[in-house]
């Protein structure tokens, strides 16, 4: 029996310099099993095999794409006979929202350092906290498991910081704020394509028992997450209708302003925003003709016909590490 499993993807961006610390540290610590990845297709091998040694805390090494990939199998595979232990994620990749979310920030090798110095000392539940996942589902197949959804004209910057920026070789901050500046620009003067991103395509959003809302959105957000994206946090009066947020900005200047206002005074969801649409539910239908969704790092698209449908799973254990 292993204290820690440790699944590690060494093609994660982080990791091409990372992983020889990482692999140095496991070599001391033999109570750590520490199997990794080429590929996420592997991922759910991987987790068969850590299943067999029983390990009190899985941690995964990778970005939130790799993540998301862990949680489908941990929790959709089987492997655990319905109860795997807590998931700590290490702060790697390009955004880190899941690891933010769950208090480990900085040194990857420190998070993992923490990680072990939990188990050692008994105070594993101590740290245990609870969050629901999103489950996607685009028919037919088995639903993919993740934490944070960005929809909209949010997917399509997203793809546009991930193929025109990161290739400059910019630190992420750089990078992710240098996406948004051009956002903001196409928006403010209706442009879009060529160097910038691509003009907002119109979609359709339905919550199930709340009704639908139709239009061009430049933000759409689905989570559990405490935190939505650049230290946007929800009100605890916004309701509590379902488990997943939802926060939809239509592509308008004021709406865009609004929102951001409403973040800044931390009033967001206290009341209703023109062209701002914040709510929660318990399953969210996605439709559009070109409707880009990144799930955790990997892209969903609804076609015409084909909506994604979005539901919350029962709450699942993670290790937090921030005291």
């Amino acid at each position: 029996m292993a204290s820690v499993a440790l699944l590690s993807n060494p093609r994660s961006t982080g990791n091409r310099a990372l992983l020889p610390r990482v692999r140095e540290y496991c070599a001391a610590h033999p109570d750590i099993f520490h199997y990794e990845v080429e590929h996420v297709d592997q991922i759910g091998e991987a987790i068969r095999t850590i299943a067999m040694v029983s390990p009190r805390v899985v941690a995964i090494n990778g970005g939130d794409g790799t993540v998301q990939a862990a949680l489908t199998e941990l929790y959709s595979g089987g492997h655990f006979g319905g109860s795997p232990p807590p998931v700590a994620v290490l702060p790697n990749g390009k955004t880190n929202l899941i690891a933010l979310d769950l208090g480990a920030e900085g040194d990857p090798i420190k998070a993992l350092e923490r990680v072990v110095e939990l188990v050692e000392s008994g105070r594993i539940e101590d740290h245990v906290i609870e969050r629901q996942l999103i489950a996607l589902d685009r028919g037919g197949e088995r639903p993919v498991l993740g934490m944070f959804l960005g929809g909209a004209y949010l997917a399509d910057v997203m793809l546009y910081c991930r193929h025109r920026i990161y290739p400059l070789g910019l630190p992420n901050g750089i990078s992710h704020f240098l996406a948004a500046m051009l956002a903001f620009v196409s928006i403010l003067f209706g442009l879009g394509g060529g160097r910038l991103p691509p003009k907002p395509e119109p979609m359709t959003v339905s919550l199930i028992r709340q009704g639908e809302f139709k239009g061009k959105f430049s933000l759409l957000i689905v989570t559990t997450l405490e935190k939505l994206l650049l230290s946007i946090r929800t009100s605890d009066r916004s309701g509590t209708a379902g488990n997943m947020k939802l926060l939809a900005t239509e592509s308008s200047v004021g709406a865009l302003f609004r929102m951001l206002g409403a973040t800044w005074r931390g009033t967001l969801g206290q009341r209703e925003l023109a062209g701002v649409h914040f709510q929660q539910g318990d399953e969210i239908r996605i439709e559009g003709e070109r409707s880009n969704v990144i799930l955790d790092g990997e892209i969903f698209e609804a076609m015409g016909g084909k909506p994604i449908i979005l539901t919350s799973t029962q709450p699942v254990p993670f290790l937090r590490l921030a005291a």
